[in-house]
């Protein structure tokens, strides 16, 4: 099932996108529910529009936190001249962080080199202290995409990475929330970057040094998780800057693509 926020004329609504997963948007339909999915369940109003007919934002702006997850991918720790880590390395972004698909990111005037990073987004769905690696999906709402993006040269300099990881428009999430996938089939689930089309990472799960159902369980180690928090788990190597002007697609197999546009 996928689930996400549109606009049509008053404030944002959850509703349930409806259709092939591989059919055109034209195609695609929304159906909108009753109140807020994490607190009030999955209830269906009578009320459908076409998919291309509303805007999509966030599929959730969390009330608590974002938990983002350092250095994940052997790839891209040595691409940035680091060492893998022993265990999960964890660090927050606030929600004011959180742009929807298709929404421009501001790129932040005291920052010269915002990189893209395409990852696999958790969104938790129930209240949960250290989760056992076998019940992480009894407290898991769903999966989304997310881009990670990072002011590199504050990161280079700062001792603490809050300003280079949290601006404004820092944490694109998106286009839905899929609440059924294998976050860990044979193979892994592929996720890929373009920017202006041209394909820059392109990496599966199964690279990854610590899986998704560790990383919630190691999260939850260190944070009491609330409905709609979002853990990101990391990103493949090939990450590179963006300029105004520019557009990057993230995409996770099984999901969908997330596009982002910047301006200054």
């Amino acid at each position: 099932m996928r689930i996400a926020r549109f606009v049509d004329q008053a404030e944002p609504t959850y509703g349930i996108v409806e259709g092939p997963a591989d059919a055109d948007p034209a195609e695609l339909s929304i159906t909108a529910l009753q109140g807020d999915p994490f607190f009030h369940g999955i209830q269906p109003t009578g009320t459908t529009h076409r998919l291309e007919d509303v805007r999509l934002v966030a599929p959730i702006i969390p009330r608590s936190k974002i938990v983002g997850v350092g250095r994940n991918w052997a790839d891209h720790a040595k691409e940035l001249g680091n060492e893998v880590p022993a265990s999960p390395q964890f660090f927050l972004k606030p929600n004011t962080s959180v742009v929807g698909p298709n929404e421009p990111v501001t790129l932040p005037s005291w920052s010269d080199e915002v990189s893209y990073e395409a990852e696999l987004a958790v969104v938790i769905g129930t209240i949960c202290k250290d989760v056992p690696v076998s019940r992480v999906d009894d407290v898991v709402f769903g999966y989304t995409v997310g881009n990670d993006l990072t002011a590199r040269d504050a990161q280079r300099t700062d001792l603490q990475w809050a300003r280079a990881k949290g601006f404004d428009g820092a944490c694109p999430l998106g286009p839905w929330i899929e609440t059924e996938l294998d976050v860990e089939p044979a193979g892994g689930l592929r996720i890929t970057s373009r920017l202006d089309g041209e394909t820059r990472q392109d990496g599966t799960t199964a690279d990854m040094v610590f899986g998704v159902r560790e990383l919630v369980a190691a999260a939850s180690e260190m944070f009491t998780l609330l409905p709609g928090d979002v853990i990101l788990t990391g990103t493949p190597g090939g990450v590179g800057t963006v300029q105004e002007g520019q557009r990057v697609e993230a995409e996770v197999e099984g999901i969908g693509v997330l596009a982002t546009v910047f301006r200054r």
